[in-house]
C-alpha cells in the first residue's frame, strides 16, 4: 500500500463513545509501552467480565423473583375468587333451607295451589342448578354414619338397635360442601345405643 492510499482520519470525525483510544508511540521503549498497555487492557477486560457476571446474576435473580411474584399473585387472585364465590354461595344457603322447610311439611305443601307449587319448585330447581354448577353439594341424610368433621350433633337420641349406634336419626339443617371443603356442617340428631 502506498502512503497516498492511506487516508488520514481526523479525530474530530470519529464517533464519540466511551471507548478509550490508546496512542502508541514506538521508540526504544516501544515494546515496554506495548506490554504496559496490554496489561492494562487485560485488567480492564477482567474487570468488565466480573461486572458482566454480577449484572447477569442480578438480572437473573430479579427475573426469578418476578416469576415467583407472578405465580404468587395468580394464587392470591384464585384464592380471593374462591373466597368471594364461597361467601356469595353461603349467603344463599338460608334460602335453600327455607325451600327445604317448605317442602318438608308434605300435607301443607300438597294443599298449596298446584300452579303456585310448580312455580316454587321450578325456582328451587334453578337455585339447585346454580349450586351444582359451582360445585356445591348438600350432605346430611338420615341413616348416615355420624362424622364430626361433617356433622354437628344437636341432640343424642336413645335407640335399642345396636346397628343404628352413631348414625343420624334426624337432619335439622343440611350441610354443604364446596368441592371437598365443608362450608357448613350438617346439624343433626344422632342415635346412641343403650342396652
Amino acid at each position: 500500500m502506498d502512503d497516498e492510499e492511506i487516508k488520514k482520519v481526523d479525530n474530530s470525525e470519529l464517533k464519540e463513545d466511551d471507548t478509550e483510544v490508546v496512542d502508541f508511540e514506538f521508540n526504544e521503549d516501544g515494546e515496554e509501552d506495548l506490554k504496559k498497555t496490554l496489561k492494562k487492557i487485560r485488567a480492564d477486560l477482567k474487570q468488565a467480565k466480573k461486572e458482566k457476571e454480577e449484572y447477569l446474576t442480578g438480572w437473573q435473580k430479579e427475573r426469578a423473583d418476578f416469576v415467583n411474584y407472578k405465580k404468587q399473585e395468580e394464587e392470591r387472585k384464585a384464592m380471593f375468587s374462591e373466597s368471594m364465590r364461597e361467601r356469595i354461595l353461603t349467603s344463599f344457603l338460608s334460602v335453600m333451607d327455607n325451600f327445604s322447610m317448605a317442602f318438608s311439611n308434605k300435607e301443607a305443601w300438597e294443599k298449596v295451589d298446584e300452579n303456585w307449587r310448580k312455580g316454587v319448585e321450578y325456582i328451587y330447581g334453578q337455585m339447585s342448578g346454580v349450586f351444582e354448577e359451582y360445585g356445591v353439594k348438600s350432605f346430611g341424610e338420615i341413616g348416615e354414619a355420624f362424622d364430626p368433621s361433617l356433622h354437628e350433633s344437636i341432640e343424642m337420641v336413645d335407640t335399642d338397635n345396636k346397628e343404628n349406634n352413631h348414625k343420624i336419626s334426624a337432619v335439622i339443617q343440611k350441610g354443604y360442601k364446596l368441592g371437598s371443603r365443608v362450608i357448613r356442617p350438617a346439624r343433626v340428631n344422632v342415635f346412641e345405643y343403650k342396652e
